[in-house]
């Protein structure tokens, strides 16, 4: 959109711009008749009243606004509704292209719109409509939380997508008008990163490349001069390896039979450039940038062409990539394959027929047609050429509806887009395409988020593998689901996809609130108890709304993630105590007759809503108090911990470790040994160590000179007397000069 992408200033007229005596405009763009001549060359049924109306209340809407080149603003939606009918769509689509600024940037309403050129074009333009500015922190929470919307709207319809494409590429076209080199280069960054994929995604090629050449020439021009100087000099180099690769498969061609056209390019600038960041290329080594693309009549010649190509030239091992058989989410077909050209230099050909050609240029888009006499776009003709616009957009409609911040969104869509696919199979058969590196929890994810919610292991090609394994091409994976939903641990290194680490980010949240629920119930529990009153016969509605929280459930959710005070709580319950807790407040918090919230009794997850302290690492047996803070829940922490000086005594929660975490449970202790710096010492230590019964979990070298060194160990013990034990074991060796358990 124009204002709102910040492409477009929109100037109200002043006497002198508005009359008859205005300046021609700096570019020309399409008339009123040579647009619906553009249209009806492909739809002769049109309704040309319909555009003539759209054309002439988009120009009277925009009146005299300008853009920044000094066109008038009407202008930037004719442009786009052009852009639209190259790609040869439908009638509402053009139109919502006229009007697609009118909603925001003019008085005209959606009512207005639907009155006027009906319910269609109307859902179509709001749609695409800018939402009024967000009240965000950041650029990046705005771009993000557009996009959130954007994706929302796209999936219920993919023409709102197509508008929205063709006006940033009319934006990129006139970037250069725009005054502020930071926001022309903000501009070219979001496009790199948001609408060249999102083309790509839904195989409109033509546009996509378009779209990040004009950015990348605007957001990295010294890569790009780089990289064109490169080509230059490759060309005096190679200069005749274009026309000698077409000649020679045309002779094998015509000597074989095969009819065929063929066409050789140089790659763009900004693909090289992204190979180059992806592969780790060295810059000089930079020389596989010819493509060669051979239309063919039919499937069957594709396969033949191939062959008669690695007949002609050794192929590269393991560069042969076969999308007919395969096709990728977006429709593209075709196969790929690398060879050593002339003059020793790697040639990529890609190999299609003519229409698996038109779908890798324009995807989505060539599918539109007569049908049941109206032009329009069909499914059932794209969806047999493998093209779902829906399930395309799927993924990114998934991780937008996880929730989750701006930021967040915006990182697992950018994920999700980046894509080189590697292709593996369900055991019935199913194909799933997913991107390089991708492993068995971004399978399960891709067959259905309830299996990739419920993931409990996985099977490869017959036999168990660990979650962390990176799928290969033909992989068949059996994914094993457990009852349970939650979490895997460490899907933030297992997960590939953003749609997996929307969804396990989505699930972790929820075990948090969970968490923290769980925790702030029993110390709002404690908290009543203390002053004589019991929770299960106390209603806490009035309470929570008091303090500003919806329902029991946020407000002991807020409780334990460290925002809300218990003792608030008490004074939002019974506002008569209010006196009473402040009193009670300034007293010391161990006292004996306070209520003890066990370690282990409340069935909190360690790294959740209860973390122990990593300074002074409390072990069962020890002295304990925890400290609440916000958004993290308690530490725990040893009594003597250093830390507890720094914190307020009155906000620290009085601990004890429950039998089970005496009597069952491993801990990890840690100590400090300064020994003497001579051969032998430490197997003498670690010989210690293991007589008493402990292993050694981690060992490091804290300080070194000449006669002494200090060595940290991290021992698993039982308890705290397991531990004193182990160090009054190490105490005895001759070479022990102190040794002690660290406290913080």
């Amino acid at each position: 959109m124009g204002g709102g992408d910040g492409v477009a200033a929109k100037v109200p007229a002043g006497p002198a711009e508005a009359g008859a005596g205005d300046a021609a405009p700096r570019t020309r763009y399409l008339r009123q008749f040579e647009l619906v001549e553009k249209m009806r060359a492909y739809d002769p049924s049109l309704d040309e009243n319909l555009i003539n109306r759209a054309y002439v209340y988009a120009t009277a809407k925009h009146g005299g606004q300008k853009r920044h080149s000094g066109d008038p603003y009407f202008a930037h939606p004719i442009e786009v509704a052009g852009i639209l009918t190259d790609y040869k769509l439908d009638a509402a689509t053009i139109v919502a292209g006229l009007l697609h600024d009118t909603i925001e940037d003019t008085e005209a309403t959606r009512d207005e719109i639907a009155s006027k050129f009906g319910e269609e074009v109307a859902d179509l333009v709001e749609g695409v409509t800018k939402l009024s500015k967000l009240e965000v922190q950041s650029e990046e929470n705005k771009q993000a939380q557009n996009l959130q919307k954007f994706i929302l709207a796209m999936s219920r319809d993919v023409r709102v997508l197509l508008v929205k494409l063709a006006d940033r590429l009319h934006n990129m076209r006139t970037l250069k008008h725009i005054p502020t080199a930071a926001k022309r280069r903000r501009i070219a960054l979001e496009t790199l990163e948001i609408y060249g994929p999102l083309a790509r995604r839904i195989g409109m090629e033509r546009m996509a490349r378009e779209l990040e050449s004009r950015a990348f020439h605007e957001a990295f021009p010294e890569a790009e001069a780089a990289i064109n100087a490169r080509l230059e000099q490759l060309r005096a180099e190679k200069g005749a390896n274009v026309a000698k690769v077409i000649q020679t498969i045309m002779e094998v061609f015509e000597f074989a039979g095969v009819d065929a056209r063929v066409f050789g390019r140089e790659k763009q600038p900004y693909s090289i450039w992204r190979k180059l960041q992806r592969k780790s290329v060295e810059f000089s080594d930079l020389a596989d940038v010819y493509a060669f693309r051979v239309i063919v009549n039919n499937p069957d010649d594709c396969y033949r062409a191939l062959g008669l190509v690695h007949q002609t030239w050794r192929c590269v091992p393991d560069q042969v990539e076969d999308y007919i058989s395969n096709p990728k989410p977006n429709g593209y077909r075709s196969i790929h394959t690398t060879v050593i050209g002339p003059g020793n230099v790697r040639v990529e050909i890609q190999i299609r027929t003519e229409e698996m050609d038109q779908v890798a240029e324009v995807g989505v888009a060539a599918h539109w047609r007569y049908k049941n006499e109206a032009y329009g776009y069909d499914e059932e003709l794209a969806a047999s050429a493998g093209i779902d616009a829906r399930e395309a957009t799927r993924s990114l409609l998934e991780i937008a509806e996880h929730g989750g911040d701006a930021g967040e969104f915006l990182e697992h869509a950018k994920l999700e887009m980046y894509q080189d696919h590697v292709f593996a199979f369900t055991p019935k058969g199913t194909l799933i395409a997913l991107p390089q590196g991708a492993t068995p929890l971004d399978f399960a994810y891709a067959v259905h988020s309830d299996i990739g919610d419920r993931v409990a292991g996985v099977k490869i090609n017959g036999e168990e593998r660990p979650l962390r394994t990176v799928l290969r091409n033909g992989d068949v994976v059996e994914i094993i689901a457990g009852a349970k939903v939650a979490p895997v641990p460490g899907y933030e290194s297992l997960a590939k996809t953003g749609r997996a680490k929307s969804a396990q980010r989505r699930l972790e949240r929820g075990v948090r609130r969970d968490e923290f629920a769980k925790l702030g119930r029993e110390l709002v529990a404690h908290a009543l108890h203390r002053h004589g009153h019991d929770l299960a016969e106390t209603s806490l509605k009035a309470a929570a709304a008091r303090l500003g929280k919806h329902d029991e459930d946020e407000l002991f959710v807020a409780v334990g993630e460290g925002l809300v005070k218990p003792s608030a709580v008490v004074v939002a319950a019974f506002p008569g105590l209010e006196d009473k807790v402040r009193r009670e407040e300034g007293r010391k918090p161990m006292a004996a007759d306070k209520a003890k919230l066990y370690v282990k009794g409340s069935n909190l997850t360690p790294g959740v809503a209860l973390h122990f302290a990593e300074d002074c690492t409390p072990i069962p047996g020890d002295r304990i108090v925890g400290v609440l803070e916000p958004g993290k829940g308690i530490v725990v922490h040893t009594i003597e911990c250093d830390t507890l000086a720094r914190e307020t005594e009155t906000e620290w929660v009085d601990l004890a470790w429950t039998q089970t975490a005496l009597h069952r449970t491993l801990a990890v202790g840690r100590i400090v040994a300064t020994v003497e710096n001579k051969r032998g010492v430490l197997a003498d230590l670690c010989r210690v160590i293991a007589e008493n019964e402990g292993d050694i979990l981690n060992l490091r070298l804290a300080k070194r000179t000449t006669e002494f060194f200090d060595m940290i160990f991290d021992i698993e013990v039982a308890d705290a007397r397991h531990l004193t034990n182990i160090v009054a074991a190490m105490r005895t060796s001759k070479a022990v000069i102190e040794v002690e358990r660290v406290r913080g």
